[in-house]
């Protein structure tokens, strides 16, 4: 099957707002929290499209790197280093296809041997893969390696340090998602609120979820009064669940701000919301 380039910044217009990009060559225009590696052909129009919409949501700013080139491409001419300066965080998002990407592992090596010397924390994450291929490339990953051994053999040092790349990245704490009986939006949901408290940050995933859900009924109400029947009660019904949709996402701000009781003892506290209003 033909692959599809990836296409950055479509994808990032598409899933969020706060995500930078590169296709090579260029450093984020900010400040990034979070770092994200992955095989867009397995995982980024689905899982990491979810993961990093989750992250965005919870106020992280990611930096998406993927194998744009192609399955087997290089990004030949990119330099990472100064990217990982500024995160704290990087995910990387192990699946059959990662490691048919020798820029990917490339960038992988540079990961693991930042987390040596800044200190940056790795998170990684087994989608389609057992951790134990990666650990000790067997099966689709030993495959892989054998015919890397023999497309570099004038530079084993590289495939060599992929191999340990791999085996120290995958022996980090992390998510394996071949197991979990869960679905996909309640894992991604849980990684998320480990890279908040990595980031020692608030989770406000649970406003989302309610925010989403009462507009989906302030739409209904809407259509309701409109085309089925209009009254004062449907009116009154569809004021009712603005203001509850105006407060909390209020309460996601003041969340999110991380205000200590004592920069707020000037405000009133809803005794039916637990919240500042």
């Amino acid at each position: 099957m033909e692959h599809e380039d990836f296409d950055a910044e479509q994808f990032v217009k598409a899933s969020m707002n706060n995500s930078s990009s590169s296709d090579g060559g260029t450093a984020p225009l900010e400040k990034s929290d979070v770092f994200l590696s992955f095989s867009e052909e397995d995982t980024g129009k689905g899982f990491v499209s979810h993961l990093n919409a989750s992250l965005a949501r919870n106020g992280l700013k990611t930096y998406i790197r993927s194998n744009k080139s192609g399955t087997y491409g290089s990004l030949a001419n990119f330099i990472l280093g100064p990217i990982l300066l500024g995160i704290t965080v990087s995910i990387v998002v192990f699946s059959k296809n990662y490691v048919c990407s020798p820029s990917l592992l490339d960038d992988l090596t540079e990961i693991v041997q930042d987390s040596k010397t800044k200190k940056q924390i790795i998170v990684p994450v087994f989608y389609d893969v057992e951790p134990t291929a990666v650990r000790k490339q067997v099966g689709i990953y030993g495959e892989r390696f054998a015919k890397y051994e023999d497309m570099y053999k004038d530079d084993m040092h590289k495939v060599h340090s992929w191999k340990k790349a791999l085996t120290e990245a995958a022996s980090y704490s992390g998510w394996d998602c071949t197991v979990n009986v869960r679905t996909e939006h309640e894992i991604v949901e849980d990684i998320a609120k480990d890279v908040l408290q990595k980031l020692d940050r608030v989770y406000v995933g649970d406003l989302d979820f309610k925010i989403d859900k009462l507009e989906q009924l302030a739409h209904l109400q809407q259509e309701i009064s409109q085309e089925i029947i209009h009254n004062s009660e449907n009116e009154r019904n569809h004021k009712a669940t603005l203001e509850r949709i105006k407060r909390l996402k209020m309460e996601k701000k003041f969340r999110l701000l991380r205000l200590t009781p004592d920069l707020l003892s000037h405000m009133e506290i809803s005794k039916t919301t637990n919240t500042y209003f």
